[in-house]
């Protein structure tokens, strides 16, 4: 799966089997991200980052949704 944009939005849901992305939702305009981490001590958020970071090879950070489901991530240059 390609993202081709500087900013996009997830929908995470926690307590997955394995991090990966299921498919994009073109209704919500998000990716739907299954997530190995627990919604605990932001152990999801920080997979997240790790793993769009690994895949897209840049820097993520996540602008907004730090406490939601529904977050926006931004690739930093």
């Amino acid at each position: 799966m390609e993202i081709k944009s500087k900013r996009f939005r997830i929908i995470a849901k926690p307590n997955a089997r394995e991090t990966k992305i299921e498919r994009f939702d073109p209704e919500r305009d998000a990716y739907i991200v299954s997530v190995k981490a627990k919604p605990e001590d932001n152990r999801a958020n920080i997979e997240i980052i790790k793993f769009f970071s690994k895949m897209l090879k840049a820097k993520v950070r996540i602008v907004s949704g730090m406490a939601s489901k529904e977050k926006m991530l931004e690739i930093v240059q």
